[in-house]
């Protein structure tokens, strides 16, 4: 490697890792490296513009511990998360749209009934969300596990805000036999995503902003099945078309204002009035 020029630097790295044990990680590294030197050529990257990009992933590093993650902020922010979920999803022609998981699930929250209300003493408007489960094949999937998580009226999950309870807003319930669901909790507020460390940085200098529009976070289970994320967007929200992590599908964006028919208000009459609904099905890709 004695003789490494600008025309062979390239091909003299991706040979160096050409001895990669698992064929797929160097298949991957080579792409890697291809893309990568041929950006630097193209931008004609400077030292001290080099310099500047590893000093902003220091501070990237520096702001991530066991509860936040900034370099997934960033890919978040950089469509990079979202472009990995809609590769994945492309193959699952006959099932629902899928989006980002984000950064706030946390597993094994508490198992409540299916038709639960979850708004608790949280302050805000009340929403039904409903709908039924099934298989790409048309098959209901009965007993589908279903976990919920969202924000609160302040903007902030539990896992954010030491004053929550620890499960405020999140929750485990089960489809009935034919995959029905219900579910009553507090409505969702748009919020910012963390802007103080190097995403930030990037979202400003970008001319863009932090803000998410308001949504209520889904995952679906059904053995037999791809296990199913997604989020119910509020189609009214002034973010719903600027998510600054391009999340938000046109199937998910819904009426958060839509008011409960004669026969909605007799089938969730448990639920404490006013409430508005949100009828949003799922169709689940067989593993």
């Amino acid at each position: 490697m004695r003789n490494v020029t600008y025309d062979n630097i390239t091909e003299t790295v991706v040979q160096a890792y050409a001895s990669t044990a698992d064929g797929r990680t160097g298949d991957i590294l080579a792409l890697l490296i291809r893309r990568l030197h041929d950006f630097v050529r193209e931008a004609k990257l400077t030292p001290r513009e080099w310099e500047a990009a590893m000093a902003f992933l220091a501070r990237a590093a520096a702001s991530t511990d066991e509860q936040r993650n900034e370099f997934i902020l960033l890919s978040d922010l950089l469509g990079v998360s979202a472009l990995v979920d809609l590769i994945d999803g492309r193959r699952d022609k006959n099932a629902s749209i899928t989006t980002l998981m984000g950064p706030f699930y946390v597993p094994k929250t508490p198992v409540i009934l299916n038709g639960a209300d979850l708004s608790g003493g949280n302050d805000g408007e009340r929403i039904v969300v409903y709908g039924r489960i099934r298989a790409s094949d048309d098959e209901p999937l009965g007993g589908a596990q279903i976990e919920v998580w969202q924000n609160a009226p302040n903007g902030l999950y539990a896992v954010q805000d030491p004053d929550q309870p620890e499960h405020n807003l999140r929750g485990t319930l089960h489809a009935d036999e034919d995959g029905n669901y219900a579910f009553a909790t507090a409505k969702p507020i748009s919020y910012q995503v963390p802007d103080d460390g190097a995403g930030g940085e990037l979202v400003r200098a970008g001319g863009r902003h932090c803000w998410r529009p308001a949504h209520i976070h889904i995952m679906i289970s059904a053995q037999g099945c791809r296990r199913h994320v997604s989020q119910i967007f509020d189609a009214g929200d002034p973010y719903i078309d600027e998510d600054a992590v391009f999340g938000v599908r046109g199937p998910l964006a819904v009426p958060y204002d839509q008011q409960p028919s004669e026969k909605e208000l007799t089938r969730f009459a448990d639920i404490h009035r006013p409430f508005n609904v949100a009828n949003v099905d799922f169709v689940l890709a067989r593993a």
